[in-house]
């Protein structure tokens, strides 16, 4: 489970305060550093008020500023930019009982999906009884990445994110499936940041079967890679041919593949994922052999 990390320290400390003590980045990789910035964040839940009075000032100026204090969506608050390494945010967590739920549903607000993430962040409970996870840890060395296989997840335990528990989730390891808190829950993040992360998967599971349903963090490079493709232009598809064959990332490979097909008849289909088995890699030929068996 994510590592519990207790700091007892009563200093309380602005926004503004706290970003400066992480003046020197985070690094959750580093003792002194993470240390430093779990004090930090420490120092940050400890002032009860200055949460609340950013939101009301937010709602007086109807937004109109702009800076990060904008950034907001249906339940993060984007509190820093980004800091070159890391930036602060602060999410919501709503009860079943609350209207936003009724309307969006769990999965708006991530509850029932288990993950684990591609990057590392501190997080520490600012308000109310904080949402429960079942916590589990696995190899993610090990794991390929195909939907179906078998991800090795060892249970550790269920336990809430209460008002100030302060947590490393280590990325790569830490997975939780989030449910609910009894009411409504606040939690403050600094959220660590390398550009490299992003080629990393983040992965859904299966609980009930140890099993990976699939990659959670497409990126923007896979989208473009797919309208292009979809165009169909020489230049594209031959582009398109090279990273099928020899991309560095696997995800970019299988997106390489999935976009061809929906070119080609079943047929040319069968023959583009037949290719696909043959790659080399295992999360590939994995997934080429259920296309296959599926047309």
């Amino acid at each position: 489970m994510p590592r519990v990390i207790d700091v007892a320290d009563t200093h309380s400390h602005a926004l503004g305060e706290s970003i400066e003590m992480l003046s020197g980045g985070f690094d959750p990789e580093d003792e002194c550093n993470l240390s430093n910035a779990a004090l930090a964040l420490r120092r940050l839940a400890n002032d009860r008020n200055f949460l609340g009075d950013l939101l009301i000032e937010q709602l007086k100026q109807n937004h109109r500023e702009g800076g990060h204090e904008s950034g907001y969506g249906p339940q993060a608050i984007v509190l820093s930019p980004n800091m070159g390494s890391f930036f602060l945010r602060a999410n919501i967590w709503p009860s079943e009982d609350e209207a936003c739920f009724k309307a969006s549903g769990a999965k708006t607000f991530v509850y029932g999906i288990p993950h684990d993430h591609n990057f590392s962040f501190l997080t520490a409970g600012y308000f109310g009884p904080g949402y429960l996870s079942d916590y589990y840890e696995y190899d993610y060395e090990s794991v390929a990445g195909y939907k179906g296989e078998n991800a090795g997840l060892r249970f550790v335990e269920r336990s809430a994110l209460t008002e100030g528990k302060l947590m490393l989730y280590r990325a790569h390891r830490d997975v939780h499936a989030q449910l609910p808190p009894e009411s409504l829950s606040v939690s403050l993040n600094i959220m660590h940041v390398d550009p490299a992360k992003g080629w990393y998967d983040q992965y859904g599971f299966d609980l009930e079967n140890d099993a990976v349903t699939g990659i959670l963090n497409p990126t923007s490079t896979e989208c473009f890679l797919r309208c292009a493709i979809g165009i169909g232009t020489e230049e594209a598809l031959d582009f398109a041919e090279w990273v099928g064959k020899a991309h560095p990332s696997d995800r970019m490979r299988l997106a390489s593949y999935e976009a061809r097909s929906g070119l080609l008849d079943k047929a040319g289909r069968d023959a583009l994922w037949r290719q696909a088995e043959q790659s080399g890699s295992i999360m590939l030929a994995a997934e080429a052999a259920s296309r296959r068996a599926a047309l």
